[in-house]
Order: structure tokens, then sequence, then C-alpha cells
């Protein structure tokens, strides 16, 4: 996507004048999944693809708002209580309204906005657009609020706008980006740190699987509830200890609440506290360069994911044994489940054969071109000029 592009577009829809381009970016988790309600670790790097925007204050209370991907346009007042219907600007009213309450003095502007960010490949373009525009306007509208602060904007655009009650991991992987650097982010303590990720020899690549199961009942909200009863249970074993979520929990208190939980939420529990040991490996091997293991840490991760969480599906197991089959050093499932990515570490020789095998293994099996995304580690929120 290039800026002179969308200031093209922004010259056209607004009589000739021109703005400042601001870019925040999509997201990949190397590993951490439904960690981040358990209190536990997520580890989060934000993509060269993501959101960019023009923007220009125009004087007045009123934004005028062009999407160039949708080809949809609108406007509102920057205080009005409802705000836009379409949900693709209602994170843009969103974000107004929560930097206005974090002191920053939004008014009117003129936007145009555009993404390449694959759509339903568990990149979150909405963390991104929220990031960028959180970005945008606490700059131009003379604001000093943190990159902490416009990430809790954003999350409190998607509770109080969207309807979606997301954790923080999205946008703070937008806001806080490094090239070349993944981050360990301890989901209660907001404390966080930059890994190096310069795999030589190997690449990172989604498969995206272009399915998404909807299945019946809410299987977030069951697991979730899972975890809570097994923490419940343990700390009633220990009223001395302050146990909050299965951070909190070890081996040993899981074996000791065996026979007064159901076997469905032990199996549950199993895999959190897995995978909370699996977050601390992966950034030890990461710290010596040991690829080899990372791949075997994302492998357990798919497992468990499959096994013990049981949010995976037929698709994507496929093509995790698949990418196995290839000599992939790791793989596994991307996000909450039940369909969207793999996310696979490849060696370099492996990756034309592993991609070519995997778009048509899977089209032969399910009469569906799988999609292939190559991953680059990129910056977070910025102004491009």
């Amino acid at each position: 996507m290039k800026k002179e592009f969308l200031l093209q577009v922004f010259a056209d829809k607004f009589a000739g004048q021109t703005g400042t381009v601001y870019a925040s970016p999509g997201r990949i988790n190397l590993i951490g999944e439904h960690t981040d309600y358990n209190g536990g670790f997520v580890f989060p790097g934000a993509v060269e693809q993501g959101i960019m925007a023009v923007i220009r204050p125009n004087g007045t209370d009123t934004v005028r708002a062009y999407s160039i991907d949708l080809d949809d346009y609108a406007e509102w007042t920057v205080n009005g209580p409802k705000g836009p219907e379409a949900t693709c600007f209602r994170f843009v009213y969103g974000v107004a309204r929560e930097l206005i309450e974090r002191g920053v003095a939004v008014g009117g502007f003129d936007t145009v906005f555009a993404g390449d960010v694959p759509l339903g490949a568990g990149m979150s373009s909405s963390a991104a657009l929220e990031s960028c525009f959180a970005y945008g306007l606490n700059d131009l509208f003379g604001g000093s609020i943190s990159r902490w602060d416009m990430v809790l904007a954003g999350q409190a655009t998607e509770h109080k706008y969207i309807g979606c009650n997301c954790g923080i991991m999205d946008q703070f992987a937008s806001v806080f980006g490094q090239a070349g650097k993944l981050m360990r982010l301890d989901c209660r303590s907001r404390e966080f740190e930059y890994f190096p990720f310069e795999p030589k020899g190997y690449r990172l690549v989604l498969v995206n699987s272009c399915v998404k199961h909807e299945l019946a009942g809410s299987p977030y909200n069951d697991r979730r509830r899972s975890c809570e009863n097994v923490a419940a249970a343990i700390q009633a074993l220990h009223p001395d200890r302050k146990i909050e979520t299965l951070r909190d929990c070890t081996w040993e208190d899981l074996e000791a609440v065996k026979a007064t939980c159901s076997a469905e939420d032990i199996q549950r529990a199993t895999f959190v506290l897995g995978e909370k040991d699996r977050v601390l490996a992966v950034c030890d091997a990461l710290v010596k360069g040991d690829y080899e293991e990372v791949g075997k840490q994302m492998y357990l991760t798919h497992q468990g994911l499959s096994r013990d969480y049981e949010v995976s599906c037929e698709e994507l197991d496929f093509l995790n044994d698949l990418a196995k089959e290839c000599g992939v050093t790791g793989s596994r499932i991307m996000g909450g489940g039940f369909g969207g990515c793999t996310i696979n570490l490849v060696k370099d020789e492996l990756y034309d054969a592993f991609t070519k095998r995997a778009v048509e293994a899977y089209e032969a099996k399910y009469g569906i071109t799988p999609k292939i995304i190559d991953v680059v580690i990129g910056d977070g929120s910025r102004k491009i000029g």
C-alpha cells in the first residue's frame, strides 16, 4: 500500500487538500493462546501489513471519513451520541471519543483509510485501525497520552462501541511493535519485554484455511468458565493464597483438584498450564537462537489446542499434519481456533515445496484454495509523513 495513492484519493475526496499519513500494523502471535484471560503471557509481533490513514483537522466538529476498501463514506459529529452505523466507521468514532475522555482535544477531521491485512486471517485488522487513529489523532490534536493509553483506547472502543469484549494483545502488538522483535506481554501486570526474532534460514508463513466454523453455544465462554472453575476449586483448597486465575496455579494444585472438578475442566486447565510453560520455553529458546526448540513448542501447542482445549477443526489439523510431513520446523493454530490460519516456521529450503504441497493437498481434499501469507515482523504505530 502506497502513501502516494492514499494522498491522491484524499485530494480527490476533499477538494485538493492534503493531510498527514499514519500507519499501524496487524499482528501475529507466535505462541500463547487462550492465556490472556487466564492472566498469562502472550508472544505477539507486529507485521508489515496494516492500516494506513490520511488525516487532516478541518476546523469544525464534523468528521468526514472515506473507506477506500469498502468504497463507503460517512459523516458524523465528534461528540454525537450515536455516531455512524457502519462498523468500520464506528472504530474511528469510538477511538476519537475515547481520546477525548483521556484529555485529547479532538475536533472534526477529514480522513481516508485503507488496509492490506488479509481479512479472516486472524491478524487483527480492527486493532490496526483503532491504533492508527489513536496514534494519529493524538499527534494531530496536541495530545500527550502514552502508547498504553492508545492501547486501552482501542480496547475500550471494542468493548463500548463494537460489542466485543476483547483483551489487550491485539492493540498492544499494533502500537508497540518493533521490526525484528517479538514481545512477551504479561497480560496481568502489562509488563513486557522485547525478544529478537531474526530467524536466519527460516521464514514465518501463515496458511489460511479459509474456513470458520460456527459452533452451537459459546465455545469461548465455555472454556473460560472451565478455567475459572478449576481456579476456584484450587482457591477453596488454599484459602491462605490468592488464586485469581490459572496463572497462580501449579501442576501440583491441578493434581489436587482432579477428584472434585469435571474431567473436561481438568482437560482445559491442563492446556493452559502447559501453554504457560511453553511461552517461557520459547523465550529462552529465542535468546539462544534455538529455532528448532521454538518449532517443537509450536507443535506441542497445536496438540494441546486440538486435544485438550478442543478448539481446532479437521482442516487445521490436516494443515498441521501436512506441515509435519513436509519437515516444517514448527506449526500450530494461530488464534482462538475453529478455523483461520496455521502459523508455520519453515526452513528456507523447504518453503517452496511446503507451500506448493499445502495448496495442492488442501485444495484436493476440501475444494478450497488456502491462502499463503508471508510474515515479516514490522514496526508499530507511526507517522509516515
